[in-house]
Protein backbone atom coordinates (compact mmCIF):
# COMPACT_ATOMS: atom_id res chain seq x y z
CA UNK A 1 0.00 0.00 0.00
CA UNK A 2 1.53 3.47 -1.18
CA UNK A 3 2.47 5.02 2.04
CA UNK A 4 0.21 8.56 0.99
CA UNK A 5 -2.92 5.72 1.11
CA UNK A 6 -1.57 4.60 4.34
CA UNK A 7 -1.52 7.76 5.76
CA UNK A 8 -5.48 9.12 4.51
CA UNK A 9 -6.51 5.54 5.59
CA UNK A 10 -5.34 6.44 9.48
CA UNK A 11 -6.47 10.32 9.01
CA UNK A 12 -9.97 8.73 7.83
CA UNK A 13 -9.35 6.15 10.58
CA UNK A 14 -8.98 9.39 13.32
CA UNK A 15 -12.12 11.02 11.74
CA UNK A 16 -14.41 8.20 12.64
CA UNK A 17 -13.14 7.93 16.08
CA UNK A 18 -13.46 11.99 16.71
CA UNK A 19 -17.59 11.41 14.57
CA UNK A 20 -18.33 9.39 17.63
CA UNK A 21 -17.90 11.61 20.40
CA UNK A 22 -21.23 13.47 18.71
CA UNK A 23 -23.12 9.84 19.65
CA UNK A 24 -25.00 9.70 23.56
CA UNK A 25 -23.95 10.29 25.86
CA UNK A 26 -21.36 12.81 24.69
CA UNK A 27 -23.74 14.84 22.25
CA UNK A 28 -20.17 16.65 20.71
CA UNK A 29 -22.19 17.73 17.71
CA UNK A 30 -19.86 20.27 16.34
CA UNK A 31 -17.22 18.49 15.46
CA UNK A 32 -19.10 16.69 12.87
CA UNK A 33 -19.06 19.91 10.93
CA UNK A 34 -15.18 19.73 10.42
CA UNK A 35 -15.63 15.89 10.24
CA UNK A 36 -17.45 15.72 7.42
CA UNK A 37 -16.13 18.00 5.03
CA UNK A 38 -12.48 16.44 5.53
CA UNK A 39 -13.52 13.15 4.67
CA UNK A 40 -15.36 14.33 1.58
CA UNK A 41 -12.29 16.11 0.88
CA UNK A 42 -10.09 13.06 1.77
CA UNK A 43 -12.76 10.72 -0.60
CA UNK A 44 -12.56 13.12 -3.75
CA UNK A 45 -8.48 12.63 -3.63
CA UNK A 46 -8.59 8.51 -3.30
CA UNK A 47 -7.50 7.88 -6.43
CA UNK A 48 -9.72 4.84 -7.34
CA UNK A 49 -12.68 3.43 -5.98
CA UNK A 50 -11.33 0.34 -4.32
CA UNK A 51 -9.05 3.23 -2.39
CA UNK A 52 -12.45 5.49 -1.98
CA UNK A 53 -13.82 1.96 -0.55
CA UNK A 54 -11.31 1.74 1.70
CA UNK A 55 -11.17 5.00 3.22
CA UNK A 56 -14.41 4.64 3.63
CA UNK A 57 -14.42 1.39 5.57
CA UNK A 58 -11.52 3.29 7.74
CA UNK A 59 -13.66 5.82 8.70
CA UNK A 60 -16.45 3.92 9.63
CA UNK A 61 -14.05 1.02 11.63
CA UNK A 62 -12.87 4.49 13.48
CA UNK A 63 -16.38 5.48 14.36
CA UNK A 64 -18.09 2.14 15.49
CA UNK A 65 -15.11 1.16 17.24
CA UNK A 66 -15.50 4.28 19.50
CA UNK A 67 -19.07 4.05 19.62
CA UNK A 68 -19.84 0.04 20.32
CA UNK A 69 -17.04 -0.17 22.95
CA UNK A 70 -19.93 -1.14 25.57
CA UNK A 71 -20.47 -4.50 24.18
CA UNK A 72 -17.48 -5.90 25.67
CA UNK A 73 -18.83 -5.29 29.16
CA UNK A 74 -21.29 -8.19 28.89
CA UNK A 75 -17.80 -10.75 27.83
CA UNK A 76 -16.09 -8.98 31.34
CA UNK A 77 -19.19 -9.94 33.65
CA UNK A 78 -19.18 -14.11 32.09
CA UNK A 79 -15.25 -13.31 31.96
CA UNK A 80 -14.85 -16.70 33.45
CA UNK A 81 -16.82 -18.51 30.17
CA UNK A 82 -15.97 -15.87 27.72
CA UNK A 83 -12.36 -14.10 28.23
CA UNK A 84 -11.42 -15.36 25.01
CA UNK A 85 -14.09 -12.92 23.43
CA UNK A 86 -13.03 -9.84 25.71
CA UNK A 87 -10.18 -8.64 22.75
CA UNK A 88 -12.49 -9.17 20.30
CA UNK A 89 -16.02 -8.45 20.31
CA UNK A 90 -16.03 -4.68 19.56
CA UNK A 91 -13.71 -5.09 16.70
CA UNK A 92 -15.21 -7.91 15.05
CA UNK A 93 -18.91 -5.69 15.50
CA UNK A 94 -16.92 -2.88 14.17
CA UNK A 95 -15.39 -4.50 11.55
CA UNK A 96 -18.80 -5.59 9.95
CA UNK A 97 -20.48 -2.48 10.49
CA UNK A 98 -17.79 -0.40 9.21
CA UNK A 99 -19.10 -1.66 5.76
CA UNK A 100 -21.78 0.21 5.68
CA UNK A 101 -20.11 3.09 5.49
CA UNK A 102 -18.53 1.98 1.68
CA UNK A 103 -21.54 3.29 -0.41
CA UNK A 104 -21.46 6.70 0.78
CA UNK A 105 -17.71 6.85 0.49
CA UNK A 106 -18.07 5.78 -3.57
CA UNK A 107 -21.23 8.31 -3.99
CA UNK A 108 -18.30 10.80 -2.98
CA UNK A 109 -16.04 9.78 -4.94
CA UNK A 110 -17.87 9.73 -8.20
CA UNK A 111 -18.46 13.32 -7.93
CA UNK A 112 -15.24 15.53 -9.26
CA UNK A 113 -15.19 18.81 -6.69
CA UNK A 114 -13.93 21.27 -9.00
CA UNK A 115 -16.51 23.85 -8.55
CA UNK A 116 -19.31 24.81 -6.26
CA UNK A 117 -21.99 22.97 -7.65
CA UNK A 118 -19.71 19.46 -7.41
CA UNK A 119 -18.87 19.77 -4.32
CA UNK A 120 -22.96 20.54 -3.43
CA UNK A 121 -23.69 17.20 -5.32
CA UNK A 122 -20.69 15.26 -3.30
CA UNK A 123 -22.79 16.59 -0.18
CA UNK A 124 -26.01 15.41 -1.27
CA UNK A 125 -24.91 12.24 -3.18
CA UNK A 126 -23.00 11.81 0.54
CA UNK A 127 -26.25 12.27 3.00
CA UNK A 128 -28.59 10.24 0.60
CA UNK A 129 -26.16 7.33 0.19
CA UNK A 130 -26.09 7.69 4.25
CA UNK A 131 -29.42 7.42 4.76
CA UNK A 132 -29.83 4.26 1.97
CA UNK A 133 -26.99 2.42 3.91
CA UNK A 134 -28.78 2.94 7.12
CA UNK A 135 -31.82 1.15 5.81
CA UNK A 136 -29.45 -1.77 4.58
CA UNK A 137 -28.05 -1.65 8.09
CA UNK A 138 -31.60 -2.46 9.72
CA UNK A 139 -32.52 -5.31 7.56
CA UNK A 140 -28.98 -6.86 6.38
CA UNK A 141 -27.98 -9.94 8.49
CA UNK A 142 -30.35 -9.90 11.04
CA UNK A 143 -29.98 -6.38 11.11
CA UNK A 144 -28.10 -3.92 13.50
CA UNK A 145 -29.69 -0.21 13.31
CA UNK A 146 -26.76 1.30 16.14
CA UNK A 147 -24.74 4.48 15.72
CA UNK A 148 -27.35 6.31 13.06
CA UNK A 149 -26.44 10.20 13.14
CA UNK A 150 -30.10 10.81 13.74
CA UNK A 151 -29.25 9.85 17.34
CA UNK A 152 -27.16 12.77 17.87
CA UNK A 153 -29.72 15.24 18.75
CA UNK A 154 -31.42 13.38 21.36
CA UNK A 155 -30.04 15.35 24.07
CA UNK A 156 -32.11 16.89 26.96
CA UNK A 157 -33.29 20.14 27.11
CA UNK A 158 -35.78 22.53 24.46
CA UNK A 159 -33.10 22.70 21.63
CA UNK A 160 -33.07 18.29 22.00
CA UNK A 161 -36.52 18.33 22.13
CA UNK A 162 -36.73 20.71 19.27
CA UNK A 163 -34.17 19.22 17.06
CA UNK A 164 -35.64 15.51 17.06
CA UNK A 165 -38.89 17.24 15.64
CA UNK A 166 -38.08 16.07 12.04
CA UNK A 167 -37.96 12.05 13.11
CA UNK A 168 -42.06 12.65 13.19
CA UNK A 169 -42.06 12.66 9.27
CA UNK A 170 -38.72 10.41 8.12
CA UNK A 171 -37.87 8.90 11.16
CA UNK A 172 -34.35 8.80 12.57
CA UNK A 173 -32.84 8.05 8.92
CA UNK A 174 -34.58 11.98 8.31
CA UNK A 175 -32.52 13.13 11.20
CA UNK A 176 -29.55 11.63 9.98
CA UNK A 177 -29.85 12.83 6.57
CA UNK A 178 -29.93 16.55 7.67
CA UNK A 179 -27.17 16.23 9.99
CA UNK A 180 -24.96 14.66 6.90
CA UNK A 181 -26.31 17.87 5.48
CA UNK A 182 -25.44 20.63 7.44
CA UNK A 183 -22.14 19.24 8.58
CA UNK A 184 -21.25 18.57 5.18
CA UNK A 185 -22.50 21.80 3.46
CA UNK A 186 -19.14 24.02 4.29
CA UNK A 187 -17.10 22.13 1.17
CA UNK A 188 -18.33 25.04 -0.07
CA UNK A 189 -16.92 27.44 2.08
CA UNK A 190 -18.15 30.90 3.21
CA UNK A 191 -21.78 30.08 1.33
CA UNK A 192 -21.84 26.55 2.95
CA UNK A 193 -21.38 27.81 5.96
CA UNK A 194 -23.72 30.43 5.71
CA UNK A 195 -26.34 27.30 3.61
CA UNK A 196 -25.80 25.32 6.63
CA UNK A 197 -26.82 28.11 9.36
CA UNK A 198 -30.49 28.72 7.56
CA UNK A 199 -31.07 24.66 7.49
CA UNK A 200 -30.31 24.24 10.89
CA UNK A 201 -32.56 27.77 11.97
CA UNK A 202 -35.43 26.11 9.67
CA UNK A 203 -34.88 22.43 11.60
CA UNK A 204 -35.02 24.24 14.70
CA UNK A 205 -38.07 26.61 13.71
CA UNK A 206 -39.95 23.54 12.26
CA UNK A 207 -39.04 21.74 15.96
CA UNK A 208 -39.82 24.39 18.48
CA UNK A 209 -43.32 25.16 16.53
CA UNK A 210 -44.47 21.30 16.48
CA UNK A 211 -43.70 21.71 20.14
CA UNK A 212 -44.90 24.97 21.23
CA UNK A 213 -48.33 23.67 22.93
CA UNK A 214 -46.72 22.30 25.49
CA UNK A 215 -46.19 18.35 26.69
CA UNK A 216 -49.10 16.14 25.64
CA UNK A 217 -52.13 15.94 27.88
CA UNK A 218 -52.55 12.84 30.42
CA UNK A 219 -54.61 9.93 30.78
CA UNK A 220 -56.13 9.33 33.70
CA UNK A 221 -53.92 6.10 34.29
CA UNK A 222 -51.36 6.07 36.57
CA UNK A 223 -47.94 4.04 35.81
CA UNK A 224 -45.61 2.60 38.22
CA UNK A 225 -42.33 1.24 37.04
CA UNK A 226 -40.15 -1.46 39.03
CA UNK A 227 -36.25 -1.05 38.92
CA UNK A 228 -35.14 -3.53 41.00
CA UNK A 229 -31.24 -3.45 39.89
CA UNK A 230 -30.46 -6.98 40.27
CA UNK A 231 -27.15 -8.15 39.45
CA UNK A 232 -26.61 -10.00 36.56
CA UNK A 233 -26.50 -12.68 35.88
CA UNK A 234 -27.45 -13.60 39.45
CA UNK A 235 -27.21 -16.74 41.06
CA UNK A 236 -30.05 -19.13 40.25
CA UNK A 237 -30.44 -21.34 43.26
CA UNK A 238 -33.92 -21.37 44.95
CA UNK A 239 -33.60 -19.40 47.97
CA UNK A 240 -31.58 -16.50 45.96
CA UNK A 241 -34.77 -16.92 43.08
CA UNK A 242 -37.38 -16.76 46.57
CA UNK A 243 -35.05 -13.62 47.70
CA UNK A 244 -35.94 -12.37 44.08
CA UNK A 245 -39.60 -13.04 44.01
CA UNK A 246 -40.27 -11.00 47.57
CA UNK A 247 -38.30 -8.42 46.22
CA UNK A 248 -41.05 -8.12 42.84
CA UNK A 249 -43.44 -8.59 45.38
CA UNK A 250 -42.37 -5.64 47.62
CA UNK A 251 -41.64 -3.01 45.19
CA UNK A 252 -45.08 -4.00 43.48
CA UNK A 253 -46.37 -3.18 46.99
CA UNK A 254 -44.47 -0.33 47.49
CA UNK A 255 -45.18 1.37 43.69
CA UNK A 256 -49.07 1.15 44.36
CA UNK A 257 -48.67 2.86 47.58
CA UNK A 258 -47.34 5.51 45.96
CA UNK A 259 -48.96 5.65 42.74
CA UNK A 260 -52.75 6.17 45.36
CA UNK A 261 -56.12 5.12 43.90
CA UNK A 262 -56.49 3.53 40.28
CA UNK A 263 -56.70 2.64 37.66
CA UNK A 264 -52.93 1.81 37.88
CA UNK A 265 -51.02 -0.42 35.89
CA UNK A 266 -47.90 -1.91 37.26
CA UNK A 267 -44.70 -2.41 34.89
CA UNK A 268 -41.67 -5.24 35.67
CA UNK A 269 -38.52 -4.87 33.62
CA UNK A 270 -37.36 -7.90 31.47
CA UNK A 271 -37.13 -11.37 32.92
CA UNK A 272 -37.82 -9.92 36.26
CA UNK A 273 -40.07 -12.78 37.48
CA UNK A 274 -37.79 -16.06 38.14
CA UNK A 275 -41.68 -17.48 37.48
CA UNK A 276 -43.09 -18.55 34.45
CA UNK A 277 -45.92 -16.24 35.06
CA UNK A 278 -48.21 -17.49 32.11
CA UNK A 279 -48.30 -21.71 33.78
CA UNK A 280 -47.76 -20.69 37.48
CA UNK A 281 -51.03 -20.52 38.89
CA UNK A 282 -49.20 -20.05 42.33
CA UNK A 283 -47.32 -17.10 40.94
CA UNK A 284 -50.17 -15.34 39.47
CA UNK A 285 -52.23 -15.84 43.03
CA UNK A 286 -48.77 -14.09 45.06
CA UNK A 287 -49.06 -11.40 42.80
CA UNK A 288 -52.81 -11.03 42.98
CA UNK A 289 -52.69 -10.88 46.88
CA UNK A 290 -50.42 -7.74 46.37
CA UNK A 291 -51.91 -5.60 43.33
CA UNK A 292 -55.55 -7.34 43.38
CA UNK A 293 -56.87 -6.57 40.18
CA UNK A 294 -54.58 -3.75 38.92
CA UNK A 295 -52.53 -4.75 35.69
CA UNK A 296 -49.16 -5.80 35.99
CA UNK A 297 -47.52 -6.39 32.76
CA UNK A 298 -44.19 -8.28 33.82
CA UNK A 299 -41.21 -9.63 31.84
CA UNK A 300 -40.82 -13.44 32.36
CA UNK A 301 -39.57 -16.32 30.42
CA UNK A 302 -42.91 -18.65 28.88
CA UNK A 303 -42.59 -22.54 27.91
CA UNK A 304 -44.12 -22.00 24.47
CA UNK A 305 -46.96 -25.20 23.56
CA UNK A 306 -44.54 -26.31 21.08
CA UNK A 307 -41.73 -26.50 23.99
CA UNK A 308 -39.73 -23.96 23.39
CA UNK A 309 -38.30 -20.94 25.07
CA UNK A 310 -39.45 -17.55 24.78
CA UNK A 311 -38.24 -13.84 26.16
CA UNK A 312 -41.36 -12.51 26.97
CA UNK A 313 -44.05 -9.98 28.95
CA UNK A 314 -46.85 -11.52 30.17
CA UNK A 315 -49.89 -9.25 31.32
CA UNK A 316 -51.27 -10.78 35.04
CA UNK A 317 -54.52 -9.17 36.23
CA UNK A 318 -56.26 -10.96 39.53
CA UNK A 319 -56.07 -14.44 40.36
CA UNK A 320 -56.65 -16.23 36.77
CA UNK A 321 -55.28 -17.10 34.38
CA UNK A 322 -52.64 -14.57 32.24
CA UNK A 323 -54.86 -12.28 30.51
CA UNK A 324 -52.33 -11.39 27.21
CA UNK A 325 -48.72 -11.94 26.93
CA UNK A 326 -46.05 -10.95 23.80
CA UNK A 327 -42.97 -13.09 22.49
CA UNK A 328 -39.98 -10.99 21.64
CA UNK A 329 -39.43 -11.43 18.38
CA UNK A 330 -35.55 -9.24 17.26
CA UNK A 331 -33.72 -11.21 19.19
CA UNK A 332 -30.08 -10.53 20.01
CA UNK A 333 -27.73 -12.40 17.52
CA UNK A 334 -25.00 -15.22 19.42
CA UNK A 335 -26.67 -13.48 22.75
CA UNK A 336 -30.10 -14.97 22.50
CA UNK A 337 -30.39 -16.94 19.38
CA UNK A 338 -28.08 -18.20 16.90
CA UNK A 339 -28.28 -16.79 13.60
CA UNK A 340 -29.52 -19.70 11.21
CA UNK A 341 -26.25 -18.91 8.58
CA UNK A 342 -23.74 -19.78 11.45
CA UNK A 343 -22.78 -22.90 11.26
CA UNK A 344 -21.68 -23.41 14.87
CA UNK A 345 -24.60 -22.63 17.80
CA UNK A 346 -22.33 -20.84 20.10
CA UNK A 347 -25.27 -19.01 22.11
CA UNK A 348 -25.62 -19.85 25.51
CA UNK A 349 -28.50 -22.76 26.64
CA UNK A 350 -29.34 -22.80 23.20
CA UNK A 351 -30.99 -19.82 23.16
CA UNK A 352 -34.96 -18.41 22.64
CA UNK A 353 -37.45 -19.27 19.93
CA UNK A 354 -38.47 -15.54 18.35
CA UNK A 355 -42.29 -14.74 18.59
CA UNK A 356 -44.61 -13.70 15.34
CA UNK A 357 -43.55 -10.21 15.19
CA UNK A 358 -44.84 -7.37 16.32
CA UNK A 359 -48.55 -6.99 17.99
CA UNK A 360 -50.50 -4.64 20.12
CA UNK A 361 -52.11 -6.34 23.45
CA UNK A 362 -55.44 -5.61 24.69
CA UNK A 363 -55.40 -6.02 28.48
CA UNK A 364 -58.83 -5.20 29.93
CA UNK A 365 -59.21 -2.16 31.78
CA UNK A 366 -56.17 -0.16 30.34
CA UNK A 367 -55.36 1.08 26.87
CA UNK A 368 -54.01 -0.54 24.27
CA UNK A 369 -50.28 -1.27 24.41
CA UNK A 370 -47.45 -2.08 21.87
CA UNK A 371 -44.75 -4.25 23.73
CA UNK A 372 -41.15 -3.92 23.07
CA UNK A 373 -38.43 -6.32 24.78
CA UNK A 374 -35.24 -4.65 25.19
CA UNK A 375 -32.97 -4.76 21.83
CA UNK A 376 -36.41 -4.79 19.79
CA UNK A 377 -36.60 -0.74 20.55
CA UNK A 378 -33.68 0.42 17.80
CA UNK A 379 -36.09 -1.14 15.08
CA UNK A 380 -37.48 2.79 13.51
CA UNK A 381 -40.29 1.77 11.85
CA UNK A 382 -41.24 -1.90 12.61
CA UNK A 383 -42.20 -1.72 16.02
CA UNK A 384 -45.96 -1.46 15.94
CA UNK A 385 -48.76 -3.80 14.48
CA UNK A 386 -49.70 -1.39 11.43
CA UNK A 387 -53.20 -2.76 11.59
CA UNK A 388 -54.00 -2.61 15.29
CA UNK A 389 -52.53 0.90 16.16
CA UNK A 390 -51.71 1.18 20.52
CA UNK A 391 -52.62 3.71 22.39
CA UNK A 392 -48.60 3.78 23.97
CA UNK A 393 -45.44 1.59 23.61
CA UNK A 394 -44.21 -0.71 26.23
CA UNK A 395 -40.41 -1.09 26.34
CA UNK A 396 -38.96 -3.79 29.38
CA UNK A 397 -35.21 -4.24 29.22
CA UNK A 398 -32.36 -5.22 31.18
CA UNK A 399 -29.66 -3.08 30.74
CA UNK A 400 -27.56 -4.18 33.67
CA UNK A 401 -25.58 -6.22 31.63
CA UNK A 402 -24.35 -3.28 30.11
CA UNK A 403 -22.97 -1.36 33.61
CA UNK A 404 -22.09 2.40 33.56
CA UNK A 405 -21.13 2.37 29.62
CA UNK A 406 -22.28 4.44 27.13
CA UNK A 407 -24.57 1.52 25.49
CA UNK A 408 -27.43 2.43 28.13
CA UNK A 409 -27.34 6.03 27.36
CA UNK A 410 -27.62 5.48 23.43
CA UNK A 411 -30.33 2.51 23.86
CA UNK A 412 -32.14 5.23 25.88
CA UNK A 413 -31.40 8.28 23.46
CA UNK A 414 -32.66 5.89 20.61
CA UNK A 415 -35.80 4.76 22.36
CA UNK A 416 -37.05 7.71 23.17
CA UNK A 417 -36.97 8.97 18.93
CA UNK A 418 -39.50 5.99 18.49
CA UNK A 419 -42.16 8.49 20.69
CA UNK A 420 -41.35 10.67 17.81
CA UNK A 421 -41.73 8.57 14.95
CA UNK A 422 -44.64 7.00 15.71
CA UNK A 423 -46.55 9.91 18.09
CA UNK A 424 -46.97 7.20 20.58
CA UNK A 425 -45.82 7.80 24.37
CA UNK A 426 -43.96 5.25 25.64
CA UNK A 427 -42.93 3.66 28.63
CA UNK A 428 -39.18 2.44 29.56
CA UNK A 429 -38.94 -0.13 31.87
CA UNK A 430 -35.29 -1.14 33.18
CA UNK A 431 -33.90 -3.55 35.44
CA UNK A 432 -31.19 -0.43 36.40
CA UNK A 433 -31.90 2.43 34.67
CA UNK A 434 -32.55 4.60 32.25
CA UNK A 435 -36.37 3.90 33.32
CA UNK A 436 -38.86 6.86 32.25
CA UNK A 437 -42.21 8.28 31.07
CA UNK A 438 -41.58 9.55 27.50
CA UNK A 439 -44.40 11.92 25.80
CA UNK A 440 -45.38 11.61 21.85
CA UNK A 441 -43.37 14.53 21.00
CA UNK A 442 -40.08 12.85 22.65
CA UNK A 443 -40.46 15.14 25.87
CA UNK A 444 -39.36 12.99 28.99
CA UNK A 445 -41.40 13.68 32.10
CA UNK A 446 -39.86 11.37 34.35
CA UNK A 447 -36.52 9.25 34.77
CA UNK A 448 -35.05 6.78 37.08
CA UNK A 449 -31.72 7.29 36.71
CA UNK A 450 -29.03 4.74 36.03
CA UNK A 451 -27.74 1.89 38.61
CA UNK A 452 -30.62 2.88 41.12
CA UNK A 453 -33.04 0.52 42.63
CA UNK A 454 -36.58 2.53 42.62
CA UNK A 455 -39.55 3.33 41.82
CA UNK A 456 -41.23 5.74 38.95
CA UNK A 457 -44.52 6.95 38.92
CA UNK A 458 -46.00 8.51 36.25
CA UNK A 459 -49.30 9.75 34.37
CA UNK A 460 -49.56 7.98 31.04
CA UNK A 461 -49.65 10.88 28.23
CA UNK A 462 -51.97 11.09 25.24
CA UNK A 463 -51.18 9.83 22.02
CA UNK A 464 -51.27 11.61 18.57
CA UNK A 465 -52.51 11.24 15.47
CA UNK A 466 -50.54 8.79 13.79
CA UNK A 467 -47.46 10.73 12.01
CA UNK A 468 -45.97 10.65 8.10
CA UNK A 469 -43.29 7.93 9.17
CA UNK A 470 -45.75 6.01 11.39
CA UNK A 471 -47.93 5.64 8.56
CA UNK A 472 -45.59 4.87 5.75
CA UNK A 473 -42.63 3.39 8.12
CA UNK A 474 -39.10 3.18 6.18
CA UNK A 475 -40.69 3.52 3.09
CA UNK A 476 -40.72 7.31 3.37
CA UNK A 477 -37.12 7.31 4.42
CA UNK A 478 -35.84 5.87 1.41
CA UNK A 479 -37.56 7.95 -0.88
CA UNK A 480 -36.27 10.92 0.81
CA UNK A 481 -32.94 9.53 0.51
CA UNK A 482 -33.30 8.11 -3.07
CA UNK A 483 -34.49 11.80 -3.87
CA UNK A 484 -31.44 13.36 -2.21
CA UNK A 485 -29.65 11.20 -4.25
CA UNK A 486 -31.25 12.22 -7.41
CA UNK A 487 -30.78 16.28 -6.32
CA UNK A 488 -27.10 15.04 -6.29
CA UNK A 489 -27.44 13.77 -9.53
CA UNK A 490 -28.49 17.17 -10.78
CA UNK A 491 -26.28 19.00 -9.38
CA UNK A 492 -23.67 16.13 -10.71
CA UNK A 493 -24.86 17.06 -14.16
CA UNK A 494 -24.91 20.69 -13.81
CA UNK A 495 -20.90 20.76 -12.53
CA UNK A 496 -19.82 18.80 -15.47
CA UNK A 497 -21.47 21.81 -17.83
CA UNK A 498 -19.13 24.16 -16.09
CA UNK A 499 -16.27 22.22 -16.47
Amino acid sequence: MPRRLRGEAWQCFALGLLAAVALPPFYLLPVLWFVVPALLTRLARAGGWRRAAWLGWCFGFGFNLLGLFWVTEPMLIMASNFWWAVPFAAPALAFATAFYMILPALAVFAVPQRNQAGRLAAVLLFAGALVLSNLAQEFLFTGFPWNYWGADWAFAGRLGLAMIQPAAIGGIFLLTLLTALTAGLPLLGRRGWAASAVLLALWAGFGFARTSAGPAPLTRYTVALLQPDFAVPGSFTQPALQARWRRDLALTREALDKAGKGPNIVVWPETASPALLQTDAAARAAIAAVAGNTPVLAGSFRLAADGSMRNSLVAVEGKGPAVAWYDKWKLVPFGEYTPAWIPLKVTPGGGFTPGPGPRTLHVPGIPSVGPLICYESIFPGIITDPKDRPAWLLNISDNAWFGDTTGPYQDFATTRLRAVEEGLPIVVDTNSGISAVIGPHGRVAGTLGLDRAGILIGKLPVALPVTPFGRFSVTMSGILGFYTMVLGVVCLIVSITLM
